[in-house]
């Protein structure tokens, strides 16, 4: 009984603070200057309270590699969880600064061992986020230096990342 209650005390409390946000959730696409597992993503973000937010992204990308002379490609596949905790820029309203982290799993497929395999890795991230006030958009950028604890041989363990995001807003 105390969890039936706790979670409807939780819904209802939500569902409140959703209302102080400029939007619920949006959907649409993330493009990142890593390039090897992420290039393009498809973006789904959601707030969880008034100030903070998860996004998650489903990201593609490709990873050109020389062996013996011959380019070649090692596509790559990920999945990224960030929390976002936002505050507001007042003078201007619909945009927010915010700060967070997450976790990066990802695996790219190659023909050559040292480029092949899964990797997972953390990040903290910053950057700012604007839902524009009478259209259902909203457009952010981020900074994600991201510390890979396990990944491929050929894969530097530290890989600073930018991106941009444009979503629709529902």
């Amino acid at each position: 009984m105390r969890k039936i209650t706790f979670f409807a005390v939780f819904i209802a409390l939500s569902m409140l603070t959703y209302a102080q946000t400029s939007y619920k959730q949006a959907i649409g696409m993330r493009l990142s200057s890593n390039t090897s597992y992420e290039a393009v993503a498809a973006s789904y973000k959601f707030f969880v309270a008034q100030p903070g937010a998860i996004e998650l992204n489903l990201g593609f990308g490709n990873r050109d590699y020389w062996y013996n002379g011959d380019r070649r490609h090692a596509p790559g596949v990920s999945f990224a969880g960030t929390y976002q905790h936002h505050f507001a820029i007042k003078p201007v309203p619909g945009l927010k600064w915010f700060v967070g982290g997450g976790l990066v799993f990802f695996n790219t497929s190659a023909k050559v061992g040292r480029y092949d395999g899964f990797g997972a890795g953390i990040y903290p991230t910053g950057g700012i986020d604007y839902k524009f006030p009478k259209i259902p958009l909203n457009l952010s950028a981020d900074v994600r230096p991201v510390i890979h604890f396990t990944a491929p041989d050929d894969y530097d363990t530290f890989h600073p990342t930018a991106g941009i995001a444009a979503r629709y807003t529902f």
